[in-house]
C-alpha cells in the first residue's frame, strides 16, 4: 500500500486495479499457494488469488467489490430520496429536501429539453442514473489506500470500491439503456423501425445491405460509446490517484522528516489505523471550519501540521496534489454522470421519433 513500500510501482497499480473476483477455476488448474504447487482435482468455486486465477475463471466470474458497492450505493440512493421524499411539505425545502428538489428540478429541466417524447418513465430514469453513477464516481474521492487497506486487515486482498472503473459495470449499464432502445424503437414505430434501418439514407431498394450495414454500425456504437466513455474517464482519474499516491511509499521508512511520525513509529509497514487517525482528526478540523469554530488560516494550518506529521515532508507535497486532483476531478466525476444521462435521455428520444 502506499505507506507500506512496495515492491515496485508496477505491483502496487496492479494491486490496486485488480479486482476481488469471485468464480470457477477448470480441473487441472495450477495454483501457487504457500505450501507450493496445488492442481485442483476438479472444478472449484473460490475468490481469486490474483489476476492469473482471475483471468482462469472466465467470463462468467463476478467481481463482487464492483456488485457489492453499485447495489450498495444504489440503496445508499434510494434511501437518502424516499427519505426525502416523505419528508416533503407545502413550505419552502430546507436541509436535505432542498438539496433533493435541487437535484430533481435539475434533472427536470435538462429531460425536458432534450426528450421530446411522452413518456412518463424517462425522468425518473434519467434521475437514477445521473445520482447512480454520480455516486459511483464520487468514490474515487476516498484516498486510494484507505479503504483497500482496511479491508486487507479483515482479510480481504482485493478491493477495487469505484464501480464506474470496472467495463462490467459500464457497459451493463449502457446494455441496459440499448435494451430500451430497442423495445421503444420496436413499440413506438413498429414496421417503421426495419425501414428506418433498411431505407436510410438511400432511399432504394438496391441499397438495402449498405443502409442496413451502416445503420447497425451506427446502433451499436451508441451502447459501445455510452459505456467505454464513462470506463475510461474514470479509469484514467482512477490511475492519476494512483501515481500521485506513490509519492506517499517513496517516504516512508526513511526517518521522520521524510516518513512522518508513522514512519518514525512503525518503520516500511504503513499501519492504517494511524493513517484513519489522521483522516479522522483532519476531518474534524475541517468540520469545525465549516461550523465556523475555526478560521480558514488555522484550519489550513491544523491539516497541513497533522498531515505532515502522519505523512512527513514527502507525502505531504503527495497528498496537496492528490487534494488538487480530486477538486479538478469533482468536475469530471458529475460531467460523466451528467453525460451518460443526457445521452441515455436523446437516444431514447430518438426511439420516439416516427419519422427519422
Amino acid at each position: 500500500m502506499a505507506g507500506g513500500n512496495p515492491a515496485s510501482t508496477t505491483e502496487y497499480i496492479q494491486h490496486h486495479l485488480q479486482n476481488s473476483v469471485f468464480g470457477k477455476l477448470p480441473a487441472g488448474f495450477e495454483r501457487q499457494t504457500e505450501n507450493g504447487v496445488e492442481v485442483l482435482a476438479a472444478d472449484t468455486w473460490m475468490m481469486a488469488h490474483g489476476a492469473s486465477e482471475a483471468a482462469a475463471m472466465g467470463f462468467w466470474a463476478i467481481h463482487v467489490d464492483s456488485m457489492a458497492w453499485s447495489i450498495g450505493l444504489g440503496i445508499l440512493f434510494c434511501w437518502v430520496f424516499r427519505s426525502a421524499a416523505k419528508r416533503a411539505t407545502t413550505t419552502a425545502p430546507s436541509g436535505l429536501l432542498g438539496f433533493v428538489e435541487l437535484i430533481v428540478d435539475f434533472v427536470d429541466g435538462a429531460v425536458r429539453d432534450s426528450f421530446s417524447g411522452h413518456n412518463k418513465m424517462i425522468a425518473p430514469l434519467a434521475l437514477t442514473i445521473f445520482v447512480w453513477v454520480f455516486l459511483m464516481n464520487l468514490m474515487d474521492l476516498i484516498p486510494v489506500d484507505l479503504v483497500p487497506m482496511l479491508l486487507m486487515m479483515a482479510g480481504v486482498e482485493y478491493q477495487k470500491i469505484v464501480p464506474s472503473t470496472d467495463p462490467n459495470i459500464t457497459m451493463g449499464m449502457a446494455l441496459g439503456v440499448f435494451v430500451l432502445m430497442l423495445y421503444y424503437n420496436i413499440k413506438v414505430k413498429g414496421f417503421g423501425f426495419v425501414k428506418e434501418l433498411t431505407l436510410h439514407p438511400f432511399n432504394h431498394w438496391a441499397f438495402i445491405p449498405v443502409n442496413l450495414f451502416m445503420e447497425l454500425v451506427g446502433l451499436l456504437a451508441k451502447p459501445f460509446s455510452l459505456g467505454l466513455r464513462l470506463f475510461g474517464n474514470m479509469y484514467a482519474g482512477e490511475m492519476i490517484f494512483i501515481l500521485i499516491a506513490m509519492m506517499f511509499a517513496a517516504g516512508a521508512g526513511t526517518g521522520l522528516i521524510a516518513g512522518g511520525l508513522n514512519a518514525h513509529l512503525f518503520g516500511e509497514q504503513t499501519n492504517g489505523l494511524f493513517w484513519l487517525l489522521i483522516f479522522v482528526l483532519v476531518c474534524g478540523v475541517c468540520w469545525l471550519n465549516l461550523k465556523g469554530k475555526l478560521s480558514t488560516s488555522n484550519t489550513v494550518i491544523l491539516s497541513l501540521l497533522l498531515l505532515t506529521i502522519g505523512g512527513g515532508i514527502f507525502a505531504l507535497g503527495g497528498g496537496l496534489m492528490q487534494w488538487g486532483w480530486a477538486i479538478f476531478h469533482i468536475l469530471v466525476i458529475t460531467l460523466q454522470a451528467f453525460i451518460f444521462m443526457v445521452l441515455t435521455v436523446v437516444y431514447l428520444s430518438m426511439a420516439h421519433e416516427e419519422d427519422h
